[in-house]
């Protein structure tokens, strides 16, 4: 697997955004509302590396699943959203991509009456945008390229990896559950 973002990259990007985000939302009612599940390792980062009195919320949205590679449906569950009137919300992701997934945490969030409502997000695959909004905050622009690592996963695969990583067909084979060719029995290369 080809590494695109090193860890100590991400370490110091996140470190940014927390003061950032300190700096600006200082004496604000702040939640921020990770998505489900690839914000996860960012979330528990991220708010680490903040100094204000925050609350931290999940919701559930995802357009993609398995194996899939491309956005499908958006599903969002909002069930487990607190009471968001009146506090600023900072919606926070592992990734804008189309940017449809963001458009409809916008729109459900929206309908909890915060404050305000701000975007964050780890990675903005800025040349596949479609929608007329873009990230609020961002800590990396990456290719068009299928990335895992640092939560973003392949079929429940990668979540772990310290590093953003671009991986390869064998990497997505093994995650798949699909035999390695090189391993096959048919291989008259195979040792058994």
């Amino acid at each position: 697997m080809r590494v695109l973002i090193a860890e100590n990259e991400i370490r110091d990007r996140v470190r940014e955004l927390g003061n950032k985000i300190s700096s600006e939302y200082s004496g604000r009612p702040l939640t921020i509302l990770g998505v489900l599940t690839g914000s996860v390792v960012l979330l528990a980062d991220l708010i680490r590396a903040t100094n204000v009195p925050l609350r931290v919320a999940l919701i559930s949205a995802s357009s993609y699943g398995g194996t899939r590679t491309s956005p499908g449906q958006l599903s969002v569950n909002s069930s487990l959203v607190p009471d968001l009137k009146g506090r600023d919300v900072l919606i926070l992701d592992d990734i804008f991509d189309t940017g449809k997934t963001m458009v409809g945490l916008l729109e459900a969030i929206h309908g909890f009456s915060p404050a305000s409502v701000r975007t964050a997000v780890l990675l903005w695959k800025s040349d596949r945008t479609c929608v007329d909004i873009q990230p609020d905050y961002f800590c990396f622009r990456i290719p068009d390229e299928f990335v895992v690592g640092y939560g973003l996963d392949y079929n429940d695969e990668f979540r772990h990896l310290p590093y953003i990583g671009i991986p390869d067909d064998h990497d997505l084979a093994e995650a798949s559950g699909k035999p390695n060719p090189q391993c096959s029995s048919n291989n008259p290369r195979s040792s058994g």
